[in-house]
């Protein structure tokens, strides 16, 4: 692919006038600061706001002012079922059949919902893999559920790392542990795309192995929904969770989601309950004993907070406009466009620790700056004052992330000649 790359800014403006998704950049509210439209290359920690979401909240805001209490039951969108509206978009972004998906609470709420009903350890079988750089708030939930069982986490929790000198973790490496140790592994529980690196996992492979150990497995795609395409109903995951304020631009805390395979969806599983997940049926006739929604459904607890689904509806109708394959095959160029320059320009003065093959990345590039951690800091503060909207990770990365719904190449070529400007 880069030999079809070019460093001349005139290329970037070639790519973008033959861009057939270049008009939705115009739904989107692109940050304006000092009176300077922002470069914004970070996506993968909170997505720009789609410009109807004011447009759809307003209108929610309308049913309850003129409608109160019926609004649950007239309108256009009834709030009774408005989750629902949620799931045809989710369904097809996740690869999902419709029962398997639900949006609900928010993303560390629905992994210890999954935890209690996915991780049932015995004496023999009570150890979770996760990987080493998890995410805190993955780690901190993993931690609490195999102590809430009566387990030591020094004993019962396995960190998987990448091999010494390397930045990314190997797929074999990965299947081998599952191999040598899976009698006593009761659960995993890896990211889809990891967040510091932007690895993408095989977790179709993953998912394989697991199972044939006898492991439940589940994957945390807060920074691989509406970044990558997932087909996790074929892939066999046993479950998984999201947020929706990064790729799925739903806002700062919005509603999250998870997805239970269908194979599990009449299953008797040790589950926290509430109302909201019991047969709808029967729901309001307020029985005593609790039956739950055959499906992911069953696990909500509580009805749906509407105007922080509100957001989520107005993205997911951008990503059905759009198409998740084109725009999977504009994020590639664009990375690859953004890795060219960068390497064309910098050289040994960064190291490009995301993965480069086409299924082990997504949107997101991350860089190593071969300088002094103050200076590092330094850069990425310089790039900041010019209005380019990356994000730092301790001791001396930063993350851009170009995203196909709103970025275009001339944002890539830009980013990478500030950087070119700034470092030398």
């Amino acid at each position: 692919m880069n030999n079809h790359f070019s460093t001349e800014r005139g290329f970037a403006t070639q790519l973008d006038n033959s861009d057939p998704l270049a008009l939705f950049r115009k739904q989107f509210h692109i940050p304006v600061r000092n009176g300077v439209e922002q470069t914004y290359l970070c996506g993968h920690s909170l997505g720009l706001q789609p410009k109807r979401t004011a447009e759809l909240i307003n209108e929610e805001l309308t049913q309850w002012q003129r409608r109160a209490v019926d609004g649950h039951f007239e309108g256009p969108r009834p709030w009774l079922s408005y989750h629902e509206l949620l799931t045809p978009g989710l369904s097809e972004l996740t690869g999902a059949q419709a029962p398997e998906v639900v949006a609900m609470n928010s993303l560390s709420v629905n992994l210890h919902l999954m935890l209690i009903s996915f991780y049932q350890p015995t004496k023999q079988r009570y150890k979770i893999v996760i990987e080493d750089s998890a995410f805190p708030s993955d780690r901190y939930a993993v931690t609490s559920q195999i102590r809430l069982h009566g387990f030591d986490p020094t004993a019962a929790l396995i960190t998987i790392k990448p091999r010494d000198g390397e930045d990314t973790i190997r797929t074999e490496d990965i299947l081998s542990l599952l191999q040598s140790e899976g009698l006593s592994i009761a659960t995993v529980m890896l990211p889809g795309v990891q967040y510091l690196t932007g690895q993408a996992f095989d977790m179709k492979a993953i998912a394989a192995a697991a199972h044939a150990q006898g492991c439940s497995v589940g994957f945390d795609l807060a920074h691989a929904i509406g970044n990558i395409p997932l087909h996790l109903h074929d892939w066999n995951v046993d479950f998984a969770i999201w947020c929706s304020y990064k790729y799925l631009n739903s806002g700062p805390g919005s509603i999250g989601g998870c997805f239970v395979h269908q194979r599990h969806a009449t299953e008797n599983l040790p589950r926290l309950a509430g109302w909201w997940g019991h047969d709808k049926a029967s729901r309001f006739e307020m029985p005593a004993e609790f039956s739950p929604i055959a499906g992911a459904e069953g696990w909500q607890l509580s009805n749906p907070p509407i105007f922080a689904c509100t957001p989520l509806l107005a993205s997911l109708d951008v990503f059905r406009q759009a198409g998740m394959h084109q725009l999977r095959d504009k994020s590639l160029q664009l990375t690859g466009y953004l890795r060219f320059l960068l390497q064309s320009w910098l050289g040994g003065e960064i190291s490009i620790i995301t993965p480069q093959q086409n299924d082990a990345h997504g949107c997101q590039l991350s860089l190593r700056l071969n300088t002094t951690v103050d200076r590092a800091r330094n850069i990425h503060q310089q790039l900041l004052s010019r209005e380019f909207v990356t994000d730092w990770r301790e001791p001396n990365i930063i993350r851009i992330a170009p995203v196909p719904l709103y970025n275009c190449y001339d944002d890539v070529w830009r980013v990478a000649n500030a950087l070119r400007e700034i470092m030398q």
